[in-house]
C-alpha cells in the first residue's frame, strides 16, 4: 500500500516505552493524559515531566492540566507551556459540570501558547473550538474518533467534517484520538486527518500493514498446528472411548 502521510504521535506514560518510540523515525511527536500517567504509577507531574523532556526535546509532546476550576487551569496551562517550546498544553473542551472551556481556550490562544484541546467528540465542538483558535498559534483538536465507534456511530463522516472546520485554522492540526486497532490509521490517513495517537500495542502491529492475507492466513494455521503441538493435546480414538 501507499506510504502513510499521517504523523503519528506516540500515546502514553511509561518513560520507557516513550523513549522506545523515540528511536523509531516514524514518530513525529507524543500525547499523555492524567489517565495514562495514573496507570504508569507517575505521582510527581513535574518530575516526569521534566524527565521526558530532557530526552524528547524537538518533537510536540502534549501535558494536560488536572484541574477543573478554570482560573487555576489557566494557571496550570502557563506554568506547563513553560516547561518547552515543543510543549503543547492539553485543555479539556469542558470542565466535570460541562461547562465550555472555549472562554480560557481564546485567552490563551490570545497569548500564543500552543494548546491541544482534548475530549472532542461531536461537530458542535469542533465548532464552537475552532473559532477560538488564534489564526497564528500552533494547536492541536482532539476528537476521540475511537470514543466514537465505541457507541456504534461511524466516526469517519465526523471526522471529515472536523477537518473541513479547521481549514479556517491552517496553523490547527486535526488529531484522530483514541484509536481502537490498525485499521484506525489507515482511515485517519485516507480521509487526510493531521495526526492520528498510537498506543503502544497498536505500534506493535504496524509491521502488519499492508501484509498479503494469504501469507497471513497460512501463518495463522501454523500457529494453531504449533501451539496444538505444544499444548500436547491427544484425543482418544473412537474404541478407546467405548471399551
Amino acid at each position: 500500500m501507499a506510504p502513510l502521510t499521517i504523523d503519528i504521535y506516540a500515546d502514553g506514560a511509561d518513560v520507557n516505552e516513550m523513549l522506545a518510540a523515540l528511536e523509531q523515525p516514524y514518530i513525529k511527536g507524543f500525547t499523555t493524559n492524567p489517565t495514562l500517567m495514573r496507570k504508569a504509577g507517575v505521582t510527581d507531574y513535574e518530575a516526569f515531566a521534566s524527565n521526558v523532556l530532557a530526552h524528547i526535546k524537538h518533537l510536540p509532546i502534549s501535558f494536560e492540566v488536572f484541574s477543573d476550576d478554570f482560573d487555576e487551569m489557566d494557571r496550570q496551562a502557563r506554568s506547563i507551556a513553560s516547561w518547552g517550546p515543543n510543549v503543547y498544553v492539553k485543555i479539556p473542551v469542558t470542565n466535570t459540570a460541562g461547562v465550555s472551556a472555549a472562554g480560557l481556550i481564546r485567552t490563551l490562544a490570545m497569548d500564543h501558547i500552543k494548546l491541544n484541546v482534548t475530549a472532542l467528540l461531536t461537530v458542535d465542538q469542533v465548532w464552537e473550538i475552532a473559532g477560538e483558535l488564534h489564526p497564528d498559534v500552533p494547536a492541536i483538536v482532539s476528537v476521540f474518533a475511537g470514543r466514537i465507534a465505541d457507541t456504534g456511530v461511524d466516526p469517519v463522516p465526523l471526522m471529515k467534517e472536523a477537518l473541513q472546520i479547521l481549514k479556517h485554522r491552517p496553523k490547527a492540526k486535526l488529531l484522530w484520538a483514541s484509536p481502537r486497532e490498525l485499521l484506525n490509521l489507515v482511515q485517519a490517513d485516507q480521509m487526510g486527518c493531521h495526526v492520528i495517537t498510537v498506543t503502544p500495542d497498536i505500534l506493535k502491529k504496524l509491521p502488519m500493514l499492508g501484509k498479503d492475507l494469504a501469507q497471513l492466513s497460512l501463518e495463522t494455521v501454523q500457529m494453531f498446528y504449533n501451539d496444538a503441538q505444544q499444548a500436547g493435546f491427544s484425543l482418544r480414538t473412537h474404541s478407546d472411548v467405548y471399551i
